[in-house]
């Protein structure tokens, strides 16, 4: 009998005041963003240990290797207070190597993380309107995510050996400058052209580096934030005249990886939840709509460089 073996704790939900703040990150035409105060950072952790140490925890019932998972949530907490925790991955590269200089039997680890994001809030100031440095808002759209598996080296030293970043859960409606026409039509085909339509999407996108140190704030230029993936998308999906979501997130994707040679990949999950129109005015613009019924298309894409 051969076993793989996970075990871990999820959803540890962890507030950190006072990180490092994150600079030297690369401006790009299309966002804004060039790093953050890091006042306030938040996430969801989980930890998953992999490896045959534990094995007879599971075929003898033995618990003496085993780390509680309550301990796990404990220890997630207490390795973020020292944290320099300037972006999600690195924070969970600090957590895992935490893990694995603690317990020495812990063979290699998933660290996955969902940032939780709180910006600041706008407040009257002295010259108009400016943010607080103490009071902030959650948000619950967007939002950043990480995946890295460690693993323990000869040596000694904490290697990482897989990586995927992303951005989940963007939600985006164009209101004009959309397409889907010229598509396979047979017998079973109901759905009318439309040369120019609303389009409203639900995306994730995902990103690998070609040195996944690049994840985790080595030479901070070389970092790719998830705030920049987000406006990148927005500002092709603004300026781009699409023909499908095909076409717009192979846009993006595109655009991605001229932006940041150092990426080795883009993907996307992306449905279109386009609204059902139920109402027009006699001159066509003003219209109403209902939210849709499900089914919804789903499309995907992976873009690597050769």
């Amino acid at each position: 009998m051969k076993h793989e073996i996970r075990y871990g704790k999820a959803d540890v939900s962890v507030y950190r005041t006072h990180a490092e703040p994150l600079t030297g990150v690369t401006r790009i035409p299309e966002s804004p963003f060039a790093g953050r105060e890091n006042t306030l950072v938040a996430a969801q952790i989980e930890v998953a240990v992999h490896g045959t140490q534990f094995l007879d925890a599971y075929t003898k019932g033995d618990n003496r290797l085993v780390v509680a998972t309550d301990t796990m949530k404990n220890f997630i907490h207490a390795r973020s207070l020292v944290a320099r925790a300037r972006t999600l991955e690195e924070w969970l590269l600090e957590v895992g190597t935490g893990f694995l200089d603690t317990y020495p039997h812990m063979e290699r680890l998933t660290m996955l993380g969902r940032d939780l994001p709180f910006p600041a809030t706008v407040v009257p100031a002295a010259d108009g309107f400016g943010v607080s440095d103490r009071l902030f808002s959650r948000d619950r759209c967007d939002h950043g995510v990480a995946r890295l598996e460690l693993s323990r080296t000869d040596d000694g030293t904490v290697a990482i050996t897989e990586h995927e970043c992303g951005r989940r859960e963007l939600q985006l409606i164009k209101i004009t400058g959309s397409a889907f026409a010229d598509f396979a039509r047979d017998e079973h085909t109901t759905l009318p052209e439309r040369p120019d339509r609303p389009l409203y999407i639900w995306c994730n996108v995902g990103w690998r580096y070609t040195d996944a140190s690049d994840a985790v704030l080595v030479d901070p230029a070389r970092y790719v934030a998830a705030e920049q993936v987000a406006d990148l998308a927005a500002a092709v999906f603004e300026e781009f005249v699409s023909l499908s979501i095909q076409h717009l997130v192979n846009e993006i994707g595109m655009r991605m990886l001229d932006r940041w040679p150092q990426l080795a990949e883009a993907s996307f999950d992306a449905q279109n939840r386009l609204w059902d129109a139920v109402a027009e005015s006699t001159d066509g613009r003003v219209k109403t709509y209902a939210d849709p019924r499900p089914p919804y298309g789903h499309i995907g894409l992976v873009l690597r460089r050769d």
